[in-house]
């Protein structure tokens, strides 16, 4: 086959995801490997990277042992994203010397409010794009200084999940562009570190990798990974990115304007733009393409919301079985409606104390009526997020829809007609590895430029049209969703 396939790598929340792609996007193999989620106290959430980097290893071993097809000469370059707001502190070897708190992770409450009192919120927004909240990477990194001063004084680097992956790989320790947004000392507009900030805020910029941007190839595979993995030595490993951001490229979104519409575990959107604009409620960062930038809203509602329904009221069904129940009742869930704050809520309310609420229920009401508001309360979040970037001018236009969900026609043709907008959905519902894969195609050379390798790899294979009169229904739905939040979130705080 000779150096005509793309490996990319994604470090998710529940399991990593290894998938090779040859360069018409087309899946030649792919295996997922779970690991856990430690949550030791109320409010933390961590992950050990090591284990990513022991379920990464298996991955790319079964990948080569169960498919006789592929050989590692075969493999021109590699791409790894990952989820955001790691901290993962390692030393001048680059051993980790703690378990890294996720971006679920609130432990910093404390310090983020002690931190913009001191420091100035608008100050470190001015420079960030973002605010200062217990989700990004800074606090973590602050944590570590207040409460495990002993790691603190080891760490050489901080890393995020993907460049940690890349550097077991390569030897080399790197930050990606499209991950600096976690770190509020990162100046989103001139997309480089601001020395003064980090010193305002009690770091250093030395405690930060060199940046990369995300097409450049940071190093290659080295011998010892060769003989762990299989991996050809010598392979070409690029900087790689945010995994949101990697979704949003292989959903086929790279030029301004275009939306992505993510439907994963959890749920959210990112608008494509052509310079920074930010909003305090929502999220910026640099996008995986050069010179463009993502708006994004990140909620906890998404797939992960129907998988909890299924799992405590549907045993024994399927996903298709929920949604076909959800189908036989009509738009709006006869005055039903459910907030999907699993587990708090990030954008655009932002609290950790938010709770997953069903409002409405009566004696006729049946269990597709839940499952049709599930859907439509994820949907609401979605559109939340939307009409709070049109609040600082970024008005999204058609939807790419890309996970879980966007397999469910019912799902997304909720979320059609509750945002108003149009949704395509790609042929892959593979999109952040292959976002990952073309950005390893850019970096090598197999891809002219971003046009051509979407225009290669990504074909769009469904359209739904929102139905305005539902969407006119949904209105008063969203206005209520809206309402209920706002006269709940003070009980919410009542333990």
């Amino acid at each position: 086959m000779g150096k005509e396939l793309l490996m990319g790598i994604d470090i998710g929340t529940s399991a990593c995801k290894v998938a090779v792609f040859d360069l018409k996007g087309q899946v030649v193999a792919q295996i997922n490997k779970p690991y856990k989620v430690y949550y030791p106290n109320p409010g933390w959430a961590e992950q050990d990277a090591d284990e990513w980097w022991s379920a990464i290893c298996e991955g790319i071993r079964d990948i080569f042992k169960e498919n006789g097809q592929i050989n590692p000469e075969d493999i021109a370059c590699i791409g790894v994203d990952g989820q955001s707001w790691s901290a993962i502190p390692v030393d001048k070897d680059g051993k980790v010397l703690d378990r890294t708190p996720i971006w679920m992770d609130t432990r910093s409450r404390d310090i983020c409010d002690r931190t913009k009192r001191l420091v100035g919120e608008d100050r470190i927004f001015d420079i960030a794009g973002n605010d200062f909240l217990p989700s990004y990477s800074t606090p973590k990194m602050l944590w570590f200084k207040e409460n495990k001063p002993e790691t603190f004084e080891k760490t050489h680097l901080f890393l995020q999940s993907n460049s940690y992956i890349v550097f077991r790989l390569t030897g080399v320790m790197s930050q990606d562009m499209s991950q600096g947004y976690g770190i509020h000392f990162f100046d989103m507009e001139k997309l480089s570190y601001d020395e003064k900030l980090a010193e305002e805020l009690g770091l250093n910029v030395s405690l930060v990798p060199k940046l990369y941007k995300c097409d450049e190839i940071v190093g290659e595979v080295t011998g010892d990974v060769s003989a762990l993995t299989g991996l050809k030595t010598g392979t070409p490993v690029v900087a790689g990115g945010l995994d949101a951001a990697c979704g949003t490229l292989g959903a086929g979104v790279f030029e301004t304007g275009q939306t992505q519409e993510q439907g994963g575990q959890a749920g959210g959107m990112s608008i494509c733009l052509d310079h920074a604009l930010s909003h305090k409620k929502l999220i910026l960062s640099a996008h995986v393409v050069p010179g463009k930038w993502l708006l994004q809203g990140g909620t906890v509602g998404g797939g992960g919301a129907l998988k909890w329904f299924r799992q405590e009221f549907g045993e024994g069904m399927s996903f298709d079985d929920l949604t076909a129940e959800a189908s036989k009742v009509s738009a709006g869930a006869d005055g039903v409606i459910f907030l999907p704050y699993m587990s708090g809520e990030r954008s655009p309310i932002w609290d950790p104390d938010a709770k997953g609420v069903f409002y409405g229920l009566s004696y006729d009401k049946t269990r597709g009526h839940m499952i049709r508001a599930l859907l439509e309360g994820v949907a609401f979040s979605v559109q939340h997020n939307l009409l709070t970037a049109e609040e600082a001018g970024a008005k999204a236009g058609v939807l790419n829809a890309m996970g879980g969900s966007a397999n469910s026609a019912l799902w997304t043709q909720i979320k059609a007609d509750v945002t108003g907008h149009t949704i395509q959905v790609p042929a892959s519902d593979t999109a952040t590895t292959l976002g990952a894969a073309i950005l390893a195609g850019i970096g090598c050379g197999l891809f002219k430029d971003y046009e051509q390798a979407v225009k290669d790899t990504i074909k769009i294979t469904k359209v739904y049209e929102p139905d305005m009169e539902k969407h006119e229904k949904y209105k008063k739905c969203m206005e209520l969703y809206l309402r209920l939040y706002e006269d709940l979130k003070d009980t919410f705080r009542i333990s």
